[in-house]
């Protein structure tokens, strides 16, 4: 197994248009719905298969019809589910997404499961399995956050799984420090964005928060700027990498594509810088399509792009 991803799954439904909310006893009609699978587990799960990496998942799901969907989505991508734990109480998490008719996007969202995850729930064999660990979702999941995730990196570690994070933006949370903190020392790789590592590092510059975030632990820092690109730090390396030039359509899962770009170039032993350029690419696909990963092209199409595609500059 080349991935084990460990965090947050959701149910979510698109409704469009919908351009106002009806008062009570009230009735209006919408023309389009769609169900997709969310959460950055499987996200990020799901990009790495269309990748040709070898991937399994690891969260939270309720004994529900949408509990049952997103196990079944796993498993039509090829990922192993078998590491899915089942609430029998809570219910899935769920995302009523609401598309207005000029495409803008209000969000309706029940935690579910994935706030009753906790360590008890994490089958240690699965993810000892694989090469890496990547922890997705930290700072959404409220059980498992903080201390119970520093247990489960430090036992991966010691099991020889390289361990790795990502984050999730929570405007409830002023300082994500002392949830993060206890995880950073059993960290290989951090990789969040640039709204939650200046929550954890206490600033805005890039170059002063791989640094700190690097003293307190992590052998690599990688931080997602949305659409200027990435800024990676580690290994004695240290750049800025440009975004590449393409129309943005919907920036969903754009994160978790590039973390799964990121770490299949680390599994193939390349550079962080080409790691990131290779994950800029297929965040440039995923933001291309409607959806979270529906834009994610094989392995061979996204370096085919690579080499014809413009970087901004």
């Amino acid at each position: 197994m080349d991935v084990c991803c460990l965090g947050i799954l959701v149910a979510d439904a698109f409704g469009s248009p919908i351009d106002e909310v009806p008062p009570p006893n009230s009735l209006r009609l919408f023309d389009h719905m769609e169900l997709h699978i969310g959460g950055c587990a499987a996200n990020a799960g799901i990009a790495m298969a269309k990748l040709g990496l070898q991937t399994s998942v690891v969260g939270k799901v309720g004994n529900d019809t949408f509990g049952h969907f997103v196990v079944e989505t796993l498993k039509g991508h090829g990922i192993d589910p078998s590491g899915v734990a089942v609430d029998p109480k809570a219910s899935t998490s769920f995302t009523f997404v609401i598309v207005g008719s000029d495409g803008q996007r209000r969000f309706l969202h029940t935690m579910g499961a994935n706030a009753t995850l906790c360590e008890e729930d994490i089958n240690l064999e699965i993810v000892k399995q694989a090469k890496i660990l990547h922890v997705a979702g930290t700072m959404v999941m409220p059980t498992f956050d903080g201390e119970q995730t520093a247990h489960i990196l430090q036992k991966a570690r010691a099991a020889g799984v390289t361990t790795c994070m990502d984050t999730v933006f929570n405007n409830r949370v002023a300082d994500y420090l002392p949830i993060i903190g206890p995880c950073l020392p059993h960290l290989d790789m951090f990789l969040p964005s640039i709204e939650e590592a200046e929550r954890v590092a206490g600033t805005s510059d890039p170059k002063e928060i791989v640094r700190r975030l690097h003293d307190k632990g992590v052998g690599i820092v990688a931080v997602k700027l949305g659409p200027k690109g990435s800024y990676v730090f580690g290994n004695g390396e240290e750049a800025y990498v440009p975004s590449y030039r393409v129309k943005c359509v919907d920036t969903s899962g754009a994160g978790d594509c590039w973390v799964a770009g990121f770490l299949l170039g680390r599994l193939k032993g390349w550079t962080l810088v080409e790691s990131a350029r290779f994950g800029n690419a297929v965040a440039a696909h995923c933001v291309q399509a409607f959806g979270c990963t529906a834009g994610v092209r094989d392995f061979a199409a996204t370096r085919a792009f690579q080499v014809t595609a413009q970087t901004i500059a």
